[in-house]
């Protein structure tokens, strides 16, 4: 019988706890700092902007004066934008996932096709930008539309989900589309029937989140050139309108120090827009991760 050295064991034990207690420390010390962060980013928007929220801040159009400015304009196009994106994406995405999940052979090919979604996901915005203003804006004559503003975001977004779906459809068991097979279903009913409705709360929840992004960047349309001081509501998808994040870096850069408290109001607009949109997703997640 081998002989154990118990102090041996003792110092290897204390090593390990000392060890455990520091990258424990570690961690917390990275969460608290990232609290910290948002504490004191939510506590400088609200002492700010919070007086200048009001009925007529979201009922006005943008102004040189700070005192009339308001987010309606840019509320109207981000939601008129996101309506544009959301299905394009969607489907796009979505089918995309369903193909190389469930029909495309593994193969080198499908491989280099899946590494290069997962590079194109964390590409710049303002690449995507770049190249919606070469396609949509110029070679298809879109001009500054909701149409190009909204397929450029399309492109931007459409990796994430893509990547969020196929995760989802990769988390469905094995033995449901099994099942289904052996109850003479085919491969389409199989994907339409059992996969889709299972992978449902993470292709939802993906994509709610990477729409909250698209709603939110202002690289790709500051590229394209959307305007930012605009008088009118959008009349169809190719007409110019503006977004709330290009009036909240409008303002943000403008020399008067009361802009900066309108561009603060504007960015509590919008955050309580992305939250609401995120509750969205963790109410979706939290509904349907226990129906299968």
């Amino acid at each position: 019988m081998a002989y154990i050295n118990h102090e041996v064991v003792e110092r290897q034990m204390t090593k390990r706890r000392v060890k455990n207690t520091v990258f424990k420390n570690i961690f917390l010390g990275a969460t608290l700092l990232a609290l910290l962060a948002l504490v004191i980013l939510l506590y400088r928007m609200i002492t700010q902007g919070a007086g200048y929220v009001s009925f007529d801040f979201l009922q006005n159009f943008s102004s040189r004066f700070p005192e009339k400015a308001g987010v309606f304009a840019g509320l109207v196009g981000s939601l008129a934008m996101l309506a544009v994106v959301a299905p394009v994406s969607l489907l796009l995405g979505v089918g995309a996932a369903i193909y190389l999940e469930e029909y495309a052979k593994k193969s080198k090919l499908t491989t280099f096709i899946q590494m290069n979604i997962s590079n194109l996901a964390g590409v710049p915005s303002i690449v995507f930008g770049l190249l919606g203003l070469t396609i949509f804006v110029r070679m298809l004559g879109m001009g500054k539309s909701i149409l190009a503003a909204g397929l450029t975001m399309s492109l931007l977004i459409l990796p994430v989900i893509i990547v969020a779906a196929q995760e989802a459809i990769r988390s469905v068991p094995g033995s449901l589309r099994e099942a289904s097979y052996g109850m003479g279903a085919t491969k389409w009913q199989t994907i339409r029937k059992v996969v889709l409705p299972a992978a449902i709360p993470g292709v939802l929840t993906g994509s709610i989140l990477a729409l909250s992004r698209a709603i939110g960047e202002t690289a790709p349309l500051v590229v394209i050139g959307i305007p930012v001081i605009v008088q009118f509501l959008p009349a169809g998808v190719l007409s110019e309108f503006t977004a709330l994040p290009m009036l909240i870096f409008d303002w943000a850069k403008r020399p008067q120090e009361e802009f900066q408290y309108v561009a603060a109001a504007g960015i509590l607009v919008l955050m309580v827009l992305l939250i609401f949109m995120n509750s969205i997703a963790v109410f979706i997640r939290n509904k349907f991760q226990n129906r299968y």
